[in-house]
């Protein structure tokens, strides 16, 4: 067991500086992900180079797993329960993102769509109570997914037509919002803590199965560019094993709500980064519309916290 498994494995007195603090740290990387995407793509195309970066990442786990003796889920059902998540976490979520990105939609709206992920799992955590005692969706909750929707719609109704939103790119950045909450609903209540690098092997396994089929058919090639190579190094060494890593652990030890809580810093903090590095457009309007999707995004969580 590593030094961050131990802590995160304490009581709660012990282990509640690192656990308050990985969240924070897993936001902040979480965040680059966007601007990496933009970094690599006129490089390669979006299937292709997640099939790099999912091989890439499986080689260096397995290295990892093979110094530490870490040890293989027994139960083949839990086998198959995180190659489900690897489908729509990385499969699915990933591909969406860097698909709508490679077909013109900025870092930061993409960011922003997919932000809203918070407010659909926290909505339907609630709404999809079991017992008597069970959380209903409060008031607070709606007004939140309301501001949240008319945040997200200020931003991108402006974009429609505009050369950088399609029918199509809203549509590739919707499939990613909704395997990403659907992936970390159905790990939260099917998969049991385990390893987090074989777990995060075979996630990453049944994403390749996924994605490499689909990234043959690509007609684009992978021009090894120097951008190419540092965005590829960047997407599997801090996002895929730290970013990533760092997720699995959160929503394992119950962090969660952190990490939730956290989250609807992402879209301005990408679209700040995006504005800076690559010169994408914010404006008031953006700025107006990030900031009421942000605050549905926090009531949201915040009321589901409680």
């Amino acid at each position: 067991m590593t030094s961050l498994e131990s802590a995160v494995g304490r009581t709660e007195p012990a282990r509640s500086l690192p656990l308050r603090a990985m969240p924070w740290v897993f936001v902040v990387i979480w965040s680059t992900g966007f601007i990496v995407a933009r970094y690599g793509m006129p490089h390669a195309p979006p299937l292709t180079f997640l099939s790099l970066r999912y091989a890439l990442s499986i080689v260096c786990f397995l290295i990892w797993i093979a110094i530490a003796r870490a040890a293989w889920p027994r139960q083949p059902a839990q086998w198959s329960h995180l190659a489900v998540t690897g489908m729509l976490m990385h499969a699915g979520y990933l591909g969406g993102v860097w698909a709508a990105v490679k077909h013109g939609l900025g870092a930061g709206t993409v960011a922003l769509i997919v932000g809203l992920q918070p407010v659909l799992t926290a909505i339907w955590t609630a709404s999809r109570g079991r017992d008597s005692n069970a959380k209903h969706v409060t008031a607070v909750q709606w007004l939140g997914l309301a501001l949240g929707l008319a945040g997200l719609t200020l931003v991108v109704w402006r974009k429609l037509g505009g050369g950088e939103m399609s029918a199509a790119t809203l549509a590739l950045a919707i499939l990613a919002l909704l395997c990403i909450t659907a992936g970390t609903l159905y790990q939260k209540h099917h998969v049991r803590p385990c390893d987090v690098r074989t777990a995060s092997v075979v996630q990453l396994g049944a994403a390749l199965l996924v994605s490499l089929p689909l990234a043959l058919l690509e007609p684009e090639h992978v021009d090894w560019h120097a951008q190419m190579i540092g965005a590829l190094a960047w997407s599997v060494l801090a996002l895929t094993l730290g970013a990533s890593s760092l997720l699995y652990l959160l929503l394992q030890r119950g962090a969660a709500t952190e990490v939730a809580s956290l989250m609807y810093l992402v879209p301005p903090c990408t679209a700040l980064l995006a504005w800076l590095l690559f010169d994408e457009p914010f404006t008031w309007v953006m700025a107006l519309g990030m900031l009421l999707t942000a605050s549905g995004v926090a009531l949201v969580v915040k009321a589901s916290a409680r």
